[in-house]
């Protein structure tokens, strides 16, 4: 087998064309065979990131080639484990000799790394396999072999079902590799500062450019895993080693393809659990990432979404870019441990403009800047010229240039007294040495001091600096104490941090009891069409209520009808998305005549074939709401409830869960709309029957869980008020 070709910018390349195929859906559809629930122990990986041997198949002596990076990483940890190298031509690095193949090694490896071309990838597995090797990292991509498309995920599918078949694991394809600082093992290209964020990436580059923003503020990787095609172990299953990883203290992911969502959300809300944060970072947010949508709730519910839910009800933390996680990640490594708010910050500036700068940041990420009490102003005015202000934000005036130590003097009060979660100190500390190198040792000690206040107080100090790479700010990061260069950073730092801290994972619904015997589903029965007559009919099955009414082809039919029913009444169009738009709805009718007008205007306009005549419903103080389900090709059923009506896509006002639900999750919801106080009594209203509201999404809820033929499940509106809630209009569409 050859190497010639598998050089460093064309497997760069390929990863990259990778990622870009990947990238245009948050939440990938297909499931892989194996897929399936399953939860594997963390200590089965034990042989991807501390194996007792390594084998390098592709190894190479040429620095252009990726052989020769995962070959010199390889032997940087031959002291910890044997490392053997594998090239048929032969060849030698760091005065290791490469052998011509697997089948000439002592021993059989326990992990082997492979890096030929596509069309020898499988008989190298295949190799390796035959002697006993327990692991396989495949950085190889380009499908593993011959064909392109569907063609060549068969085959690496192929290629998983071979290694699992003989109990060993996959990494990949098309992955960058994996390191264990701990371990020291380094499988990859590239350089992976060693520190305590364990990152799980779909991503090579983009986690090189984590590694670099974590080395400029002095910290680095616990462990890097990539994770490619995750034909066999997939984002779940290097997260779970994470938590179990004592070295990791931050757990961050840049994941495409969720696979198995509801696995992932156990293991975010397991991480939670372990006390070990997990920032999240994924694509979907632009509009070039949606998709036509056959409801309301396709309209409103997209892939990212989604992800923001799950992550909110696992205890995660979702982010938007790469500079964010880092920046969060310091904020969390720095932050005491535990689950402490950091609500209140104190703000210390060189000047009234950097703290009332820092004031606004922080309060428009949804953080407090208290007032300090009269003790703690008159404490740390001991330390500031005449006149300035110390109320909080405190303005130094001066007093840092006066001496420098008072930077140290005034964060510890602000520490100390109890009165905020955490200190800001923003301006010029750290730059004091670039303009006056005599001061260096001064400064260098000042920043001792802070970091010796952190640890007394137990609370956070976040430093902003126009400073840059200075020997103070060495210090401050080496004892832990973040530094940031733009004040915003740290203001969403700290603020992502505290929603962090006070999100928690939310109980898992477990399926309500069977529905008491209907005449139309004693047990769940296969839906045939999405039309308002057959979801009605569901809907009711489960106990959901809807006025009276009847379906009528005529205008006769629709006359007998409204005799049956009373009036008023309201007229429906069938078949139509957007009723009202089309003028497929008339309401209050109140009398026969009415009836019939309308019912002339409603065909001229409408074309329908069939209709239907119901009772009128209009309880006083009533709101109308959206409820939603819709089948998620990784997370399943998603149930969705916002503010509804025809103005449900204007105000988008729509809280999502995984469903099922329980009445508690779902009264959560309902709580958590922004007009929620129209639920709960505007202006002196009543309010709505909350738990009749919470028993139609749960009712809502179960009925698509238990009808998977169905894609999405739509009532709207949902008319609530204080007696109750009433369907007035329901949905579903096919999958």
């Amino acid at each position: 087998m050859t190497t010639e070709r598998l050089d460093a910018g064309a497997v760069r390349a390929s990863a990259e064309r990778a990622d870009a195929s990947r990238s245009g859906a948050a939440v990938a559809g297909a499931e892989e065979p194996g897929a399936e629930d399953r939860d594997v122990p963390a200590d089965s990986l034990r042989v991807l990131f501390d194996p007792e041997s390594v084998a390098v198949v592709g190894a190479s002596g040429n620095p252009e080639k990726w052989g020769y990076w995962l070959a010199s990483g390889a032997l940087a940890g031959r002291h910890r484990r044997t490392v053997h190298l594998v090239n048929r031509r032969g060849g030698s690095l760091d005065g290791v000799p490469f052998l011509p193949a697997l089948a000439s090694l002592p021993a059989a490896p326990e992990h082997i790394v492979v890096a030929v071309p596509p069309q020898h990838v499988r008989p190298v597995v295949a190799e390796g396999l035959a002697i006993g090797a327990r692991c396989f990292t495949v950085i190889t991509s380009g499908g593993t072999g011959a064909g392109t498309g569907e063609d060549a995920a068969d085959t690496e599918r192929g290629l998983a079902s071979l290694v699992t078949a003989h109990g060993a694991r996959l990494l990949g394809p098309n992955c960058m590799g994996v390191v264990d600082t701990e371990s020291e093992l380094r499988l990859s290209w590239g350089d992976f500062p060693s520190g305590q964020v364990g990152l799980v990436s779909q991503s090579g580059n983009l986690a090189l450019e984590i590694g670099r923003l974590l080395a400029r503020a002095g910290q680095g990787f616990s462990r890097f895993v990539s994770l490619g095609n995750q034909r066999d172990i997939d984002a779940a299953d290097a997260l779970d080693s994470l938590i179990a990883h004592d070295a990791t203290r931050v757990i961050a992911a840049y994941v495409e393809d969720f696979r198995d969502g509801r696995r992932l959300a156990r293991t975010l809300a397991a991480a939670h659990a372990a006390g070990k944060p997990v920032l999240l970072l994924t694509v979907g947010r632009s509009e070039a990432s949606g998709r036509a949508a056959a409801s309301h709730t396709g309209a409103l519910v997209s892939a990212r979404a989604v992800v923001a839910a799950v992550c909110r009800d696992a205890g995660a933390l979702l982010l938007d870019t790469a500079g964010e996680l880092a920046d969060v990640a310091l904020c969390l490594l720095a932050a005491a441990p535990g689950g402490a708010r950091l609500r209140r910050i104190a703000v210390v500036g060189d000047s009234g403009g950097q703290g009332a700068l820092a004031a606004d940041a922080l309060s428009a990420s949804g953080l407090e800047v208290p007032v300090l009490s009269a003790a703690t102003r008159a404490a740390v005015g001991a330390y500031l010229p005449p006149g300035a202000g110390c109320g909080n934000p405190v303005d130094l005036a001066g007093a840092g240039e006066a001496d420098i130590g008072n930077y140290a003097r005034i964060a510890r009060t602000l520490l100390l007294t109890g009165e905020a979660d955490a200190t800001v100190l923003t301006g010029y500390f750290g730059d004091y040495a670039t303009a006056n190198p005599a001061q260096a040792a001064r400064e260098c000690d000042v920043a001792r001091e802070l970091a010796a206040a952190v640890r007394e107080s137990g609370r956070a100090l976040v430093v902003h600096t126009m400073a840059r790479d200075t020997p103070a700010l060495a210090v401050l990061r080496q004892h832990g104490v973040p530094v940031y260069e733009r004040i915003e950073q740290a203001a969403t730092a700290l603020a992502a941090t505290d929603r962090l801290r006070r999100t928690g994972p939310q109980q898992p619904a477990t399926p309500p009891p069977p529905p008491s015997p209907l005449p139309i589903a004693t047990a769940p029965h296969r839906v045939p069409d999405g039309g308002y007559r057959t979801v009605r009919a569901l809907l009711c099955s489960y106990g959901m209520v809807f006025p009276a009414a009847e379906f009528v082809s005529t205008a006769d039919e629709a006359a007998d009808a409204a005799h049956l029913i009373g009036f008023p009444l309201v007229l429906k169009a069938m078949g139509l998305a957007h009723k009202t738009e089309a003028g497929g709805v008339a309401l209050g009718l109140a009398d026969e005549a009415a009836l019939r007008r309308a019912f002339g205007r409603m065909r001229e306009a409408t074309r329908a074939d069939h209709y239907v005549v119901e009772a009128m419903a209009r309880p006083p103080y009533a709101v109308e709401l959206i409820a939603g389900v819709r089948r998620d090709p990784a997370f399943g059923p998603v149930a969705m409830i916002g503010i509804g009506g025809v103005t449900a896509e204007l105000l988008a006002d729509t809280t999502l869960a995984m469903a099922p639900l329980t009445p508690g999750r779902a009264r959560e919801l309902l709580l958590s709309l922004r007009h929620a106080p129209l639920l709960t009594g505007w202006r002196g209203a009543p309010a709505v029957h909350l738990d009749a509201a919470a028993g139609a999404l749960c009712a809502l809820a179960r009925a698509a869980v238990e009808h998977p033929e169905l894609a999405e499940l739509e009532v709207n509106p949902l008319l609530v008020h204080p007696g109750g809630a009433v369907a007035l209009d329901a949905h579903g569409v096919l999958a």
